[in-house]
């Protein structure tokens, strides 16, 4: 399992340096922690109040390693978020330029613009649990099925989500990221190695700034 997870990670892992994303709405905010999203498509969970470390996660929801990180640290992450300890920037990104998996990336993070705060982080959830597999090879996330995942998050998007209305400009602020691999994680700016995948050390960092990667 170790050696498939880590020839995966050859292709998926990101090796490009990026900086942290500037909030479009700085200074207190009323609401506390809550999810808001942002003019490029990103995703905040955080309280704008706060002083707390920026965690920017940039994903590809056909990435078998951005799947794993998922299932092994976003309880982690999205409990640190509601305590105030860590700002979380989820970005949406698709790395693929080969079929299927560019087109089925695509399709994903189109529909996902569509969701509203509300449901996003579940409907995240749903897309994740459906990734098309064996990757590289299976082609997935019709917009029928992420139509109904949609639904099934608690969001009525059918026409947004099958029209991919969303398509064009997720590819070009996929463009700006510039990285070449995902999952990306960064704290503060500076990226974080294999202690992204481990919950007890992810949240070592975040909250007492030991062990980043320079």
């Amino acid at each position: 399992m170790m050696k498939r997870l880590v020839a995966v990670a050859a292709a998926c892992v990101a090796i490009a340096a990026l900086g942290v994303l500037a909030f479009s709405e700085p200074g207190a905010s009323p609401d506390g922690v809550r999810l808001s999203r942002q003019v490029d498509g990103s995703m905040v969970l955080a309280d704008r109040s706060s002083d707390a470390p920026v965690l920017d996660l940039y994903e590809d929801f056909d990435c078998p390693v951005c799947k794993d990180l998922h299932a092994r640290v976003d309880a982690t992450i999205r409990r640190l978020a509601m305590e105030g300890k860590v700002k979380v920037v989820f970005h949406t990104v698709t790395i693929f330029q080969d079929e299927p998996m560019r087109s089925n990336s695509v399709r994903a993070a189109a529909a996902a613009r569509c969701v509203p705060e509300e449901s996003w982080l579940t409907f995240r959830d749903e897309l994740y649990a459906m990734q098309p597999a064996p990757h590289g090879v299976a082609s997935g996330f019709t917009v029928e099925d992420l139509a109904s995942a949609a639904r099934q998050a608690g969001a009525d998007v059918d026409q947004c989500v099958t029209s991919q209305s969303y398509a064009k400009d997720h590819l070009e602020q996929t463009a700006k990221a510039g990285l070449e691999g995902t999952p990306t994680v960064l704290l503060d700016g500076q990226m974080l190695g294999q202690e992204a995948f481990d919950p007890a050390a992810l949240e070592r960092v975040i909250t007492q700034g030991d062990g980043v990667v320079v």
